[in-house]
């Protein structure tokens, strides 16, 4: 696909130094103003990503942001830190104007869905994952050479997550299975073909009083790589304990398919959950005073939560939902009454094959304790995924998502703004992923192709549109 069919909506003052964006771009609908951010985290955001404030005080000029790299170099040659070097928010402030917009470039091209996509914490492997019970492991440092080529071992359905450890020696992979499968992803074997080039352990996460199956929809490590937390489609959430080998906790926590979980913070003692319930709940394991019974409820949401991303605080989160928004959390404005969360709709609709209402729009929750909302993207058919933007390169100043219009969308936190729309896919976007460290950015597609955006980009060619082949649309 040429550049004139991977058109940017990006304002160009994010590349040349200019202002700051602070309207929302065109697909806001007019006289809809974004409502302003809780201060707390836009201080928070601002110390990440913003200048220190000894540089106008040390080089003359206009003050105005963001800073031009000339102003910061100039700065950091004037010692204006006293430490002879960028601060972390000094770095943030210089590469989070550069977005991964340019291109795309091809990574890889199947003929099966993609479900899943992330970079390892260290952005050095690539994971992919396919409806066609393959799983890819690039390498990210040697050209994105495959460097393990995975077939699942009984795939239900499709790959619904993965997870790659703390160490990244282990992958974890889940379907609409209770049975979660671990691969050494340090072996030296290419093709790991289940049980007969390598063994792909069975982490069987159903109690033995019960004889009904489920599936599985997420999957995460916890950081010191001890533990394995999951949600799962008959309303709970899971807790392995891998050096024991067992299952550790199961908790009862949604009244609908737990789609999404993760831990909230590096101690791993915050669990958050979303559900087709419309519920984020938070589970603290240090204080269960009784079963099942959450430490808070974040309510706001109008249709089902489809994926969290903690901002690894313990405080803040982002929820993507099936309202078509994107909802930022703080946990201390939870609350403990779900009663508040009665159904609003008046319409049948589901999302699996039908558009969003238009006269839901403009819908709000009367009990909702979100502090920002952000609109624009598309959820529907598939659990979309959001994310915050890397800390190290960008202070996570934005928040990015897949879309089912087949764009990805990238949000500026504080302002609201729809700061980027990346397209060049033909099928939903269900997952994406933007490497920790530099602005390279991944996204993945019901189409088959995974593709890269960079800044400034790597000299290659994009991705041609005779180059693509024509598949049918996945829709059904």
């Amino acid at each position: 696909m040429g550049y004139a069919m991977s058109r940017l909506e990006i304002e160009s003052e994010l590349f040349d130094g200019g202002n700051t964006v602070h309207e929302a771009s065109s697909s806001t609908r007019p006289g809809k103003l974004f409502p302003k951010v809780d201060d707390e985290i836009s201080q928070l955001t601002n110390l990440r990503s913003g200048p220190n404030d000894r540089l106008h005080q040390l080089v003359p000029g206009k003050q105005q942001l963001p800073v031009s790299p000339v102003r910061m170099l100039a700065g950091r040659e004037s010692n204006y830190s006293g430490k002879g070097r960028f601060s972390s928010a000094d770095r943030c402030h210089m590469l989070s104007r550069y977005l991964p917009v340019n291109g795309p470039w091809l990574v890889d091209q199947t003929t099966s869905r993609a479900y899943v996509s992330q970079f390892s914490a260290d952005g050095s492997l690539f994971v992919a994952g396919f409806q066609g019970s393959n799983i890819r492991i690039y390498n990210v440092d040697r050209g994105w050479k495959v460097q393990k080529n995975i077939l699942a071992k009984s795939l239900r359905w499709t790959v619904t997550d993965t997870s790659l450890s703390p160490d990244q020696r282990y992958l974890v992979y889940t379907s609409m299975s209770p049975v979660v499968h671990i691969v050494n992803v340090g072996s030296s074997t290419t093709e790991s073909f289940a049980n007969v080039t390598e063994i792909h352990e069975g982490l069987d996460f159903s109690s033995n009083d019960r004889r009904y199956s489920f599936g599985i929809f997420s999957v995460k490590f916890s950081t010191d790589g001890r533990e394995l937390v999951a949600g799962s489609s008959d309303d709970s959430i899971y807790v392995y304990d891998l050096e024991a080998n067992k299952l550790s906790l199961r908790i009862m926590a949604h009244t609908a398919d737990v789609n999404t979980v993760t831990f909230a913070d590096e101690s791993g003692n915050l669990i958050y959950s979303g559900s087709d319930d419309n519920l984020c709940k938070v589970w603290d394991r240090r204080c269960f005073v009784a079963k099942d019974k959450p430490a808070g409820v974040l309510v706001g949401h109008l249709e089902g939560i489809t994926f969290l991303d903690s901002r690894g605080d313990g405080r803040y989160f982002i929820s993507n939902g099936k309202d078509q928004t994107i909802k930022l959390w703080d946990i201390r404005k939870m609350s403990s009454d779900t009663s508040c969360n009665l159904g609003y709709r008046n319409f049948e609709w589901d999302y699996r094959w039908m558009d969003y209402p238009p006269q839901a729009r403009d819908l709000k929750h009367p009990s909702d304790g979100s502090v920002a909302t952000y609109k624009g993207h598309s959820v529907l058919r598939t659990l979309i995924r959001c994310y915050f933007s890397p800390e190290y390169s960008t202070g996570q100043k934005y928040i990015y998502t897949g879309s089912h219009d087949s764009r990805v969308y990238i949000y500026d936190v504080v302002t609201g703004a729809q700061v980027a729309v990346l397209k060049h896919h033909t099928s939903p976007v269900r997952d994406c992923s933007w490497h920790p460290h530099y602005p390279v950015l991944v996204s993945s597609s019901w189409d088959g192709d995974v593709v890269k955006w960079e800044f400034p980009g790597n000299g290659e060619a994009p991705v041609l549109a005779n180059e693509r082949r024509v598949r049918r649309q996945y829709y059904d």
